[in-house]
């Protein structure tokens, strides 16, 4: 898989068949990028990453497992992992990934856990597109949602974190953003703060939500006059995938949260909310 997935980049790649062949090799050689085999667990991968660190400090590493926790891709990203993959994932997606932990340039600092346990974890993150993708990839292997309600929290995270890392970071490396992700029985809740000093939704003229009825396109015009990239519609798509979009006073604080894992309602329950609404 890994030979279609870069062939034709030029790379040179060399197979190790196991964990230790692979440290024994690292410390021979730079490599500029592992990526571990599917049959290791995560835990033995970090701990392969911190001793080959010993050694190259700046080695990148992509762990590929077949399972595995949420507090194993916590370990991870403590580790200093790059990114995290394991099934179900498409090619394309790791080919992309691959292609980013091989030409970004300084990525150590793009991710940094404040405090992290299974169900509630803080982070710093850099502003950058990279760092953005990187930590997508990060909470889809670390989520116990369903699919599809990954999808949907995932879009909608990404949507808000890209708006709050253009417009208030300036996409400035030297920026950044803290975020917190928080899983509850049946919520999940995912919060965005950025480094800027905060905006009214009614004056955000670049973005979609904005646009006069029955026109999608006018804040295009000012996004140009502005030199802001295409796109504008982040907000408008995060409202559409999760539950609740509540932004702070100030407009710099936002949190977006979905309600998962609840019985779907019987007509009995509907008919009863609505006998009790009417005699109230």
């Amino acid at each position: 898989m890994l030979n279609r997935v870069l062939k034709g980049t030029g790379w040179n790649i060399e197979r190790a068949v196991d964990n230790k062949t692979v440290l024994v090799l690292a410390k021979e050689n730079s490599f500029d990028l592992i990526i571990t085999g599917q049959k290791t667990c995560a835990k033995e991968d970090v701990e392969l990453l911190r001793q080959i660190r010993s050694v190259r400090p700046h080695v990148r590493m992509i762990v590929l497992t077949d399972e595995t926790t949420p507090a194993e891709v916590i370990e991870a990203m403590r580790g200093g992992v790059f990114s995290f993959f394991c099934p179900p994932y498409t090619r394309g997606v790791l080919a992309d990934m691959v292609n980013l932990a091989m030409t970004e340039p300084a990525w150590d600092d793009g991710i940094e856990i404040i405090s992290a346990v299974p169900a509630w974890v803080r982070l710093i993150v850099r502003c950058d597109l990279a760092t953005a993708d990187r930590l997508a990839q990060f909470l889809r292997v670390g989520s116990t949602l369903s699919e599809d309600e990954k999808d949907d929290v995932i879009g909608a995270f990404r949507e808000i974190l890209l708006n709050a890392m253009e417009h208030a970071g300036r996409f400035d490396p030297s920026q950044y953003v803290e975020v917190g992700f928080f899983r509850g029985r049946h919520v999940v809740a995912c919060r965005v703060k950025d480094p800027g000093e905060g905006f009214s939704l009614d004056e955000i003229r670049h973005a979609a939500v904005n646009n006069p009825p029955g026109d999608l396109l006018s804040h295009m015009i000012v996004r140009d006059q502005q030199g802001l990239r295409p796109g504008g519609f982040g907000l408008m798509i995060a409202k559409r995938l999760v539950d609740e979009v509540v932004y702070n006073e100030k407009g710099n604080d936002v949190l977006l949260v979905k309600y998962v894992g609840l019985p779907p309602r019987t007509e009995s329950q509907d008919t009863g909310a609505s006998q009790q609404s009417t005699s109230a």
